[in-house]
């Protein structure tokens, strides 16, 4: 069974270095290394980190591996990017990131993750939203096994690279 933490401030410093390493383990090589240390400079370094955890708008799950480093994590909270004009945002909130260790990918720990995301997500809103990379189809299958569908295009930045991203709603 995979135990599921809550963060706390005092995990900030070690989310930041694991959610860059995780970024960089599955994104890095699409990235000049310039626009990549731009991007994990601003993305989650430890200061934010702490400030979402700290914030009741937020939540950061984590899950520890038998030598109690971070293996995984899921964040949620309120929505911070333009959905197509269509999409309702009146009680919707956002699952921002679920990163695994490659170790941990496999083992149910994403499951454990996305289940309490969910649930998290229904205890205070109808509609939960995600990006996903275009170009990642293992993580777009899954979403869609949760009842996720694709609901428009999102550009998302990485230094001066811009991908696709598409947004993705799972109606609670």
């Amino acid at each position: 069974m995979t135990l599921l933490i809550p963060a706390t401030a005092a995990d900030a410093e070690a989310l930041s270095d694991f959610s860059n390493a995780a970024f960089t383990a599955t994104f890095g090589h699409i990235y000049d290394p310039v626009d990549l240390a731009l991007f994990l400079s601003t993305w989650n370094p430890p200061d934010k980190l702490r400030a979402q955890i700290e914030h009741p708008d937020w939540a950061i799950m984590l899950v520890h591996g038998p030598d109690d480093a971070i293996i995984g994590y899921a964040k949620m909270g309120p929505l911070d990017f333009d959905l197509p004009p269509e999409q309702p945002t009146d009680n919707a909130v956002e699952l921002h990131q679920i990163y695994l260790a490659e170790a941990a990918k496999g083992t149910g720990v994403a499951t454990a993750l996305m289940d309490w995301g969910i649930d998290w997500a229904r205890a205070r809103a109808s509609t939960l939203y995600l990006t996903v990379f275009t170009d990642n189809p293992r993580a777009q299958a899954v979403y869609r096994r949760y009842g996720f569908y694709d609901v428009g295009r999102n550009e998302f930045r990485v230094g001066n690279h811009v991908d696709e991203d598409r947004f993705f709603r799972l109606d609670l």
